[in-house]
């Protein structure tokens, strides 16, 4: 099969690799669709060492089931499907727990930061386990679909916030996951909501999908505006998604006292970190790391209309032309949110 393989940092070859053989449990799924992630971006230069080359990235994709394992129930060719970016063991005690993205033995498809590698979807055909998959609605494209770990990925920030009705929120980074943050909050019960970044044209954006309110970082007194609209207290919830040290500190000086500061973004490895204002002012700091089943509900939303994400989508390109997309991406070019391959 074709596949676009990460040969060496900065170096994407679009070239012939084996076919993947499945197991008794997994199914073969000819992938239809495969976003390029920020972390994927991130991960073609080493910064991250999550993506130890030569290796095949890529993991909000979907496709069609092509064959199946001998122990695989339910799922049959023919079936269109979209996967968990997790792959995790249904014995470990995290999983039995109901914490399967923290599994001590989980996999993430496209990564390989040493302890493991698992090839991931830039490529014609992918190995799946069966407990991962999701079928499509009928209504819902394969486009459509690549995007829906993106959405659950933020949908899992907003229920580990423990979001009331009526809760004002504040979020830091309006890049991709911040939107779908602000979307999902608006069908989610909250008040006020209040997007912050340090690009006047995401901004834009934000304020098109419905932010009430919308501050570039560097604005004077930020936090006295912050404040003034939300009754002299700060926000209740602050989701910040973007990582750095910067943005955290925006995030939880605009919490209120009491409030929660959710983490999302990681870019950075290590922060500074203003430690007197988390205790003084006793604020509840909660760390959101991927999906834990949240892809139903997205898949759901998809296709009552109740989300979209068709705003997101900037390029559909040929997986052959990968790098090229890439490249721009990891320039910064032209903009760029999701650029989608297709093989």
């Amino acid at each position: 099969m074709k596949a676009l393989v990460l040969e060496k940092y900065n170096e994407l070859i679009y070239k012939d690799v084996p076919d993947p053989v499945i197991k008794n449990n997994e199914v073969l799924v000819k992938v239809m669709a495969c976003g390029i992630c920020g972390s994927d971006v991130h991960g073609l230069d080493g910064s991250t060492g999550r993506r130890i080359p030569p290796m095949i990235m890529g993991h909000e994709a979907s496709g069609i089931i092509v064959s199946t394992g001998s122990d695989v129930i339910g799922w049959k060719a023919g079936d269109r499907v979209t996967f968990d970016s997790t792959v995790y063991p249904l014995d470990d005690w995290f999983t039995l727990e109901g914490l399967y993205n923290l599994s001590d033995n989980r996999e993430v498809l496209g990564v390989s930061p040493g302890s493991y590698k698992r090839d991931g979807a830039f490529a014609e055909f992918i190995s799946i386990p069966q407990h991962i998959l999701y079928k499509i609605p009928v209504n819902v494209t394969f486009e459509q679909a690549a995007m829906v770990e993106a959405v659950a990925v933020a949908l899992h920030s907003i229920n580990i916030s423990g979001l009331r009705t009526g809760d004002s929120c504040v979020v830091v980074g309006a890049g991709m996951i911040g939107i779908f943050i602000l979307k999902l909050l608006k069908i989610s019960g909250a008040s006020k909501i209040i997007l912050i970044d340090n690009n006047p044209k995401r901004l834009e954006i934000a304020n098109k999908v419905g932010a009430d309110f919308t501050y570039l970082s560097t604005t004077d007194n930020l936090q006295e505006k912050i404040s003034s609209l939300t009754n002299r207290r700060g926000a209740d919830i602050c989701f910040e998604a973007v990582g750095k040290s910067e943005s955290v500190e925006i995030a939880i000086d605009t919490t209120r006292k009491g409030g929660k500061t959710i983490l999302i973004g990681n870019i950075s490895t290590m922060i500074d970190f203003p430690l007197q204002k988390v205790v003084t002012r006793e604020l509840k700091v909660l760390g959101s790391c991927a999906i834990r089943g949240e892809y139903e509900t997205v898949l759901n939303l998809l296709e009552t209309g109740k989300i979209s994400v068709d705003d997101q989508i900037s390029v559909v390109a040929p997986l052959s032309e990968g790098a090229t997309w890439f490249g721009k991406l990891y320039k910064k070019e032209d903009d760029l949110n999701k650029v989608i391959l297709v093989p």
